[in-house]
């Protein structure tokens, strides 16, 4: 390989694990947000579920993992070093073969976790109360998710039936997210409400509907994604081949 390719090679491997590093950051601060952020919904459900909040701190290592990985990668690039370059693309293989397996796992476990999410969204629509400061995070988000999806509970409207305001009070109560709107309708967007006609369809439905008609575009990412990996491994190993001779001097000293 000539002289113009390997500077080639090596500048795009530095732009591409700059980008891995940026997306490493990005992971990193979602799971922290997870974490920390005790108002969000997200927060509340995996402090609910235990495979959630085991998912948050994976989230955790694997943008710690990515950002070092990326590190790595840039460093191994700019100055040659074999050993640098290789210990790349065993860590790129490895988070390769961890991503099928996961989603190996995902897909064979695909019917506990959904029982799970659907057990703790359950709860927590029993307990559900707008009135209630620590509420407000999930009325909100529960809102948006049945006005967006034209949906009312998880299996469906009975859902609401069991929540302890509805069973307290003499009216008949939905949220005022499950009405089924016109054009003159003065009923607010949030909190329980009277006269309600609901959605019939459960939100788990319209969630699966919405994975079904959007699979493809999934799908696409998480092929892109593993492209995006190989096209790294194969850079890194063709500069690593083609690397003339091993120069430790050039590794910067701290």
């Amino acid at each position: 390989m000539g002289k113009g390719c390997i500077k080639a090679t090596k500048y795009c491997l530095f732009l591409f694990n700059l980008l891995f590093f940026i997306l490493g950051a990005v992971i990193l601060g979602f799971g922290l947000w997870i974490l920390l952020d005790n108002n969000s919904f997200i927060a509340v459900l995996q402090s609910s579920s235990s495979a959630l909040r085991v998912g948050s701190y994976i989230l955790l290592g694997v943008g710690s993992v990515t950002m070092l990985l990326g590190f790595l990668g840039c460093l191994g690039a700019v100055n040659e070093v074999k050993c640098l370059l290789g210990l790349y693309f065993t860590c790129l293989l490895l988070i390769l073969i961890a991503q099928i397996t996961a989603g190996v796992l995902i897909y064979l476990q695909r019917d506990r976790l959904k029982a799970e999410i659907a057990d703790v969204i359950h709860q927590m629509m029993v307990t559900y109360n707008p009135q209630e400061n620590r509420d407000k995070s999930f009325g909100a988000t529960w809102d948006y998710i049945q006005r967006k999806l034209h949906c009312c509970g998880w299996l469906g409207p009975s859902n609401w039936t069991e929540n302890v305001v509805v069973k307290n009070s003499s009216e008949i109560l939905f949220p005022c997210s499950c009405h089924q709107r016109s054009e003159n309708d003065t009923l607010p967007e949030t909190g329980f409400c009277e006269g309600v006609v609901p959605y019939t369809k459960g939100c788990v439905s319209s969630v699966e509907e919405w994975l079904s008609s959007n699979i493809g575009l999934i799908f696409g990412v998480c092929i892109g994604v593993a492209v995006i990996e190989l096209l790294g491994m194969i850079l890194s190993m063709s500069l690593c081949k083609n690397v003339e001779q091993e120069d430790y001097s050039k590794v910067p000293r701290y």
